[in-house]
């Protein structure tokens, strides 16, 4: 046990930190008077203690963290804050644990699926709340104690290559690793500012505009209404939403070297912000004309403003929604849920397999093809222009068949509980992507409510594995990794 005290002090240092922001809607509740000041003390008391306590209990222990010791932390603040961030819904709301906890992974994970009706009649501080965990889970809590922990001799860089996505995991933008995280979230920060700007000016209140730019930002869909966007009908809101899910899908570390360097080069460099957008308006020009074709709307103008703006959610895992798109052709939902499982880019606030994995399983499938016609030429896989080396291309092929089985796996649990087919599957992939609604009786119109406890479970277990990117959980999960 001993050797797990590193560890420890430091997730309790982090639960002490979180623990401060349950201050935030606490105060506004006491502002506002809607009622549920009591439910924040009381979990702020609750984790504030944990926190301490934890902390106390291995503070002698100065050891630094081993990349062993990485995984295991981030696992940890990935399933145990949520427990603690649930306790509001909990003491407030009267729901089961199974349920609040699902909804707060749902936020920390930028899922965005939700078990909660009646959303517009909830205390204005639970849909702040909901919205918060969603922006402090976009970026992860880990990269933001990576900017603090050294000041405090805790060793950051073994958790941000275990929690931080794709090809960022081996770079580091700054010399100095608490530059690099205090960078990203400055950028992070102020995107966010600039979208509750955006969206008060295409007609929100300020409240909606806040919670809503935390839940776009950090790519999932909790919203303060039950109709979602449908609420305000609003092409100029919805425009303004499209705009910075966008954004948010894009690399954090290009948005970062941009800013830095005053330049859109970085863009240009990007191998995959290329793809991003011709995958995602390739989509969008063609859905539209699918809707349009089977006389969905009346006129394509129509049909492009609703396929824009619901393909755009689907395709970066936000989970928005204007309109029940599961009422569409059954062509047009599935193809989204499609994209969702590789559209954003590595280092995006969004889930599935990411644009960059997406794109080296393309080309070493062409590659094979080449290999197979012309078994002597030499072809190699390329990312802007460097081949990519073996190794990686191995981890590839690893990854994409893990999330297969994956998916395949929990489609069969659930489907065993008695789901059908369509929302089985569906309920997998959006959960596993991170991105909220899927179709059947789980879809936009809908929420998770329906689902049995087990089937909540395995949903939440989804949300984990997909925001974990399935390989740092697994890691913790073998017995190997239990051995001295």
């Amino acid at each position: 046990m001993k050797r797990f005290y590193p560890v420890i002090r430091v997730f309790g240092v982090l639960l002490t930190g979180f623990s401060f922001t349950l201050l935030v809607p606490l105060l506004l509740s006491w502002l506002w008077q809607d009622g549920a000041s009591s439910a924040y003390d009381e979990a702020f008391l609750a984790t504030l203690a944990s926190g301490l306590w934890l902390w106390w209990l291995t503070h002698r222990d100065r050891n630094e963290l081993k990349v062993r010791d990485g995984f295991l932390l981030v696992v940890m603040v990935w399933t145990l804050f949520p427990a603690f961030a649930c306790l509001p819904l909990i003491f407030h709301l009267h729901i089961s644990f199974t349920d609040a906890y699902f909804e707060a992974v749902s936020g920390l994970t930028t899922t965005g699926a939700t078990v909660l009706d009646h959303l517009d009649t909830l205390p204005r501080s639970i849909n702040l709340w909901r919205g918060m965990l969603v922006w402090l889970g976009g970026m992860g809590l880990i990269v933001l104690a990576v900017a603090v922990l050294p000041l405090l001799g805790i060793g950051g860089r073994q958790m941000f290559k275990a929690e931080t996505p794709g090809p960022m995991k081996d770079a580091q933008l700054t010399p100095r690793m608490t530059h690099t995280a205090k960078g990203l979230w400055a950028v992070y920060a102020g995107i966010t500012l600039a979208c509750v700007l955006g969206y008060r000016w295409a007609g929100m209140d300020w409240f909606d505009a806040v919670v809503h730019a935390f839940t776009t930002m950090g790519l999932g869909g909790f919203s303060s209404h039950d109709a979602s966007f449908g609420y305000w009908n609003s092409p100029a809101v919805e425009a303004v939403a499209i705009v910075f899910m966008l954004l948010a899908g894009i690399n954090f570390a290009t948005h970062f070297l941009a800013v830095h360097g005053r330049s859109l080069r970085p863009y240009r460099h990007d191998p995959e912000v290329g793809w991003y957008f011709a995958v995602v308006l390739g989509s969008i020009v063609g859905i539209a004309l699918y809707l349009y074709a089977h006389d969905v709307y009346a006129d394509f103008p129509t049909a492009l403003r609703f396929a824009a703006f619901n393909v755009v959610s689907i395709a970066t895992t936000t989970g928005y929604a204007n309109t029940d798109y599961a009422l569409w052709p059954s062509f047009v939902p599935l193809w989204m849920l499609f994209l969702c499982s590789f559209a954003t880019s590595a280092g995006s606030t969004g889930g599935g397999i990411k644009m960059m994995r997406a794109i080296i399983l393309f080309k070493q499938v062409y590659r094979e093809l080449m290999r197979a016609m012309h078994p002597k030429a030499v072809w190699l896989v390329r990312i802007g222009g460097t081949p990519v080396e073996a190794k990686i291309l191995f981890a590839v092929l690893a990854f994409g068949f893990v999330y297969m089985v994956a998916v395949t796996t929990l489609t069969l649990v659930l489907s065993f509980s008695g789901l059908d087919s369509i929302t089985a599957f569906s309920a997998v992939v959006a959960s596993i992507n991170n991105t909220g609604p899927g179709l059947g009786d789980v879809g936009p119109a809908t929420t998770f409510a329906s689902l049995s406890d087990f089937q909540t479970w395995v949903c939440t277990f989804a949300m984990l594995l997909g925001r974990l990117e399935i390989f740092t959980l697994l890691v913790v999960l073998t017995p190997a990794f239990w051995k001295k």
